[in-house]
């Protein structure tokens, strides 16, 4: 852990220990939380990947059911799917991740979008855009993902939680286990972890994008420390904002 890692991840756990003088929270606020999360988390995800709904619209596909002219039905589906699979995942906070669990969520993400391909592992390989990376033989997938839920439920007492968190969604992304929609899963996957662990969810802004994609690239070179560096930024910043928000609806 570098110092610069180390201070920050301080000052997220300070902001946890706030945080934790308001637990459990009440439902309300809960419910709130959830609402809070659900458009912000949907549209900076599907912008990373490229969607063009701006936060504004997606919220009112998502929440309203309006079709928004000049947009593509596949990217209505994205922000719908991308909502459903969201909602999901308050449900696997208080129990271990399954190869279940992911591969439904990727269905729910994904079924209105390739319905062949929804909820299940890719049957053949494939190559990244704009990458000399080359994602695993897809006969290996069963066999990476086993091992990659151990490691979802498995604490590292060497690391941070924070840490080893980003180090499976480093993981994840090079599995690169389903035909598409590998990244919209994986952050989601990253959100859950975060949660589970006490912090807020990870909310990746779609102008960090080409630092994300760069960060993640270098993890497949064995170097993980600006993806580390990126989303810790992105955790304490949320942090922040999160705490505002539990002591809003709090009070």
């Amino acid at each position: 852990m570098t110092s610069i890692n180390n201070k920050i991840l301080q000052k997220i756990d300070s902001l946890k220990s706030a945080l934790d003088r308001y637990r459990p929270f009440p439902d309300h606020v809960v419910s709130q939380l959830k609402d809070y999360y659900r458009i912000g988390l949907t549209y900076s995800s599907n912008a990373i990947e490229g969607n063009t709904l701006s936060e504004s619209e997606t919220k009112v596909v998502i929440e309203d059911g309006i079709t928004i002219g000049g947009k593509s039905l596949r990217e209505h589906h994205e922000a719908l799917g991308h909502a459903k699979a969201y909602d999901h995942i308050y449900s696997l906070l208080d129990k271990p991740v399954s190869e279940e669990n992911i591969l439904s969520l990727h269905k729910i993400f994904f079924q209105h979008i390739d319905s062949e391909n929804a909820g299940r592992y890719r049957q053949r390989n494939v190559v990244i855009t704009g990458t000399d990376y080359l994602p695993p033989d897809h006969q290996k997938i069963p066999m990476l993902m086993t091992e990659h839920v151990e490691n979802l439920n498995t604490k590292r007492g060497d690391i941070h939680l924070l840490e080893h968190t980003i180090n499976l969604h480093a993981e994840f992304e090079s599995i690169h286990p389903f035909t598409d929609g590998n990244g919209r899963i994986g952050r989601l996957l990253l959100t859950v972890m975060s949660l589970k662990n006490g912090y807020c969810p990870v909310v990746i802004p779609p102008i960090r994008r080409v630092e994300y994609i760069t960060a993640l690239q270098k993890t497949n070179k064995g170097n993980t420390a600006p993806l580390t560096a990126l989303i810790l930024s992105v955790i304490y910043e949320e942090m922040k904002s999160f705490k505002k928000v539990i002591e809003t609806l709090s009070n």
